[in-house]
């Protein structure tokens, strides 16, 4: 696990000075739509793993305390720029494994994985630890791409496993599965649009289904 870790760290720091010319500018309307409908009430507490260069860092009300986590240290280094840039005083970044947070238990209102899922080595885990550290009743907010239940669109999306795990992702989870594997407690599962091929899924973290 820590030699995929290692690469997937090495490579979206890689990836850093071209990802908010690209992946940034797409995903960010994506994610402030997620984020303002959410209505996150003043003084909540959110953690955002994966956080990257802060592409969803726009979207947070000034009233909240929001804390991005992520492995890649030059990715962090350009959100803290931005930090810095538009005075988001609310706003900090760690170097921190998602996998093994160093937070307390029951310390966040809400936990965001915003395109993380797939790039993880153990999906599940991270949900484990994302229960952990939110608080019962809090929300646990996923966007990411899930294998077709379309038996030939998740045929090809499951053919190109090996090339988009080198490049740092999977194409092989599949929504069900990871949502009772993680006992995740689901509220809502929606797109955004028709064609888009992300999934939002926001549940409440019901303490009583930890295993």
């Amino acid at each position: 696990m820590r030699e995929i870790e290692a690469h997937e760290s090495k490579l979206y720091s890689d990836l850093a000075p071209l990802y908010d010319k690209t992946f940034g500018k797409i995903f960010y309307a994506r994610l402030r739509s997620v984020i303002e409908a959410l209505d996150i009430p003043r003084g909540a507490r959110v953690l955002e793993v994966g956080a990257g260069t802060g592409t969803s860092f726009p979207a947070y009300p000034r009233h909240c305390e929001v804390v991005g986590i992520d492995l890649a240290p030059d990715m962090l280094a350009r959100a803290q720029e931005k930090i810095l840039e538009n005075e988001w005083h609310h706003i900090r970044v760690l170097e921190m494994n998602a996998l093994d947070l160093k937070f307390p238990d029951n310390n966040f209102d809400y936990v965001m994985a915003f395109h993380v899922v797939t790039v993880v080595p153990d999906p599940v885990k991270l949900i484990e630890e994302a229960k952990r550290v939110c608080k019962p009743g809090g929300k646990i907010v996923v966007v990411n791409h899930f294998t077709s239940t379309s038996p030939v669109l998740g045929f090809l999306t499951e053919a190109l496993d090996p090339v988009t795990r080198y490049l740092g992702w999977s194409t092989k989870l599949k929504m069900k599965p990871f949502i009772e594997e993680a006992h995740l407690n689901i509220d809502e599962v929606y797109k955004l649009s028709k064609l888009s091929l992300h999934s939002v899924l926001i549940g409440t973290n019901d303490k009583s289904t930890d295993h």
